[in-house]
């Protein structure tokens, strides 16, 4: 072993930096993005709620290690505002492949795009880790050699510290034993100079094995950065196609954020997998394209000013005509201009003066309603896009809005959306998705919607409402029903708009509904929004 040094200056000497890497023993992290108490709390929180992220992590934990701290990062990267990373040298080595993942996905463009749809939300952001989830069991499976590598330089690291922490003790030892004058007794030496050996050998070992898994990992990264981008690319996919499914129903992110966990996966889940989910980008057009006629409509003004025309309003006669009445010996001419409707007027455009009363979308459900157009759209997904429009178009106007599902004489169910509620969303997707199937009978619906007038008129006094028929086909009715509809009409100034759907006759002169309607239009092509656009100006 040669000469064991035999004074406590000469061990000290020796032990040094064995003495210095004891006492500034690395504290290691086992999370990559740092996080303050509150954020943490949020990942606690939502992991409890969400039985997905429950499962993912059981079954990852099962085959790999640390995959708990991995989805905490991953959520915590998606959640947080300015995200954070710590330095790999403040990393635990075992959790190198976690810090090279979240890294990657960090950096990358796709994931910058994720995030637009998950700061600050804890659903979206765990949305967002399980849409990752098969992208992440890739990584960790591709990374087993490099993730063993990284552990054993923990192991060998810890051993080195483990070492070091011997030579501090064999010296304190030595020193305990040590005379007057600073001689160690050799037993005391011998066993610092072993502790001393021993550290060396595992710094050695701790170095090499260092070098290794930084070499393996290098190795790795960029098929890691790979996987990274195409998960966080599909993540951000699915996220803005589940917001863009919420807007198109009119869920906000207000309403989301109130929204229990359970309760918004389900609505998710529910929008994603059912036949309402092949009418989301139909109601998103119908929704766009109202609220563009909304800005358009002007409510009770002249309009643009566009030529003179002859008439009786004596708001919008020139001043020129005017100018008469200042002259006694024209002032009969002006009173008999005016009598026969002649007098000069400014003539303007504008738009009709809207209801106030409820507006009520009478939607046929019979069993030709299914009939796909262009694009695959059913007549039925067509009306109920518009009868949705309109219900936001009542929510905007102040107005109640009642949703009629008919068929046959007997089928009817009424859906009612007052002004001063919310329309809840699980309400909404019930008038949705609500299909009675049988005939048609006009005469059930329209009388539903009259007498729910007549009510708001003797609550409320409110008159002026309208009714949207939204059908594909006609159908008779009695000539004393119609004499009692028109008597409707005339006491309570309702108007009715019909809407034939993929059936050009019944949209005809000489047909019922056109008996029945103030205004009527068809619509064939069910992917064209824009053919109902000028109800949206009028209601």
């Amino acid at each position: 072993m040669g000469e064991t040094p035999s004074t406590l200056n000469e061990l000290a000497s020796r032990a040094g930096r064995w003495l210095a890497l004891s006492a500034a023993a690395p504290e290691w992290s086992s999370a990559a993005v740092v996080a303050d108490r509150f954020e943490q709390i949020t990942w606690r929180d939502t992991f409890e709620q969400s039985a997905g992220l429950r499962e993912l992590a059981e079954e990852l934990n099962e085959r790999y290690d640390h995959t708990a701290d991995l989805l905490t990062d991953t959520f915590l990267a998606a959640y947080k505002v300015n995200p954070r990373l710590r330095e790999r040298a403040e990393m635990a080595p075992s959790r190198l492949v976690n810090h090279q993942v979240i890294t990657s996905l960090v950096e990358s463009p796709e994931f910058a795009e994720l995030r637009r749809e998950t700061v600050g939300d804890p659903y979206a952001a765990a949305m967002a880790v399980l849409a990752q989830a098969a992208a992440l069991r890739r990584m960790l499976e591709r990374s087993r050699d490099t993730q063993e590598q990284a552990e054993q330089a923990e192991r060998d690291q810890q051993d080195a510290e483990g070492a070091a922490t011997a030579v501090g003790e064999a010296l304190r030892q030595a020193v305990d034993g040590a005379d007057e004058d600073g001689a160690v007794p050799t037993p005391a030496a011998d066993a610092v100079q072993r502790a001393i050996e021993a550290a060396d050998t595992a710094g050695t070992a701790a170095r090499q094995a260092a070098e290794d898994a930084a070499r393996t990992l290098a190795a790795a990264a960029p098929g890691i950065r790979a996987a990274a981008r195409n998960a966080a690319a599909k993540a951000a996919e699915g996220a803005r196609e589940e917001a863009a499914l919420m807007r198109a129903w009119g869920v906000g992110p207000g309403e989301l954020e109130r929204m229990p966990f359970d309760r918004r996966a389900r609505l998710a889940e529910r929008l994603r997998t059912s036949r309402l989910a092949q009418w989301a980008e139909l109601i998103g057009r119908f929704r766009q394209m109202a609220g563009g006629e909304r800005a358009r409509k002007v409510e009770n003004a002249t309009g643009e000013l566009v030529g003179v025309t002859l008439g009786n309003d004596l708001s919008r006669v020139i001043p020129s005509e005017l100018a008469n009445l200042g002259l006694p010996e024209l002032r009969a001419v002006f009173a008999a201009r005016y009598a026969a409707g002649e007098l000069m007027l400014y003539d303007s455009q504008g738009e009709q003066t809207t209801g106030r009363g409820a507006i009520i979308a009478c939607v046929d459900t019979s069993h030709s309603m299914y009939e796909a157009g262009p694009g695959g759209v059913t007549r039925e997904a067509w009306a109920k896009a518009c009868a949705l429009a309109l219900l936001d178009q009542a929510r905007h106007a102040g107005r109640d809005f009642v949703g009629i599902l008919f068929s046959a004489a007997d089928k009817l169910q009424v859906f009612r959306f007052p002004a001063d509620q919310p329309a809840g969303i699980d309400r909404v997707l019930e008038f949705a998705e609500t299909f009675l199937g049988g005939g048609t009978s006009y005469q059930r619906p329209l009388t539903a919607a009259g007498e729910l007038l007549e009510e708001e008129f003797n609550d409320a006094a409110r008159m002026r409402g309208d009714i949207v028929m939204l059908t594909d086909d006609d159908c008779g009715v009695t000539e004393e029903w119609m004499r009692g509809w028109h008597d409707a009409k005339h006491l309570l100034g309702f108007r009715v708009f019909g809407v034939a759907i993929g059936a050009p006759r019944v949209a005809e002169a000489d047909s019922v509904l056109d008996a029945l309607c103030d205004n009527l239009r068809s619509v064939e092509d069910f992917t064209d929004v824009h053919a109902a656009a000028d109800l949206f100006r009028v209601i």
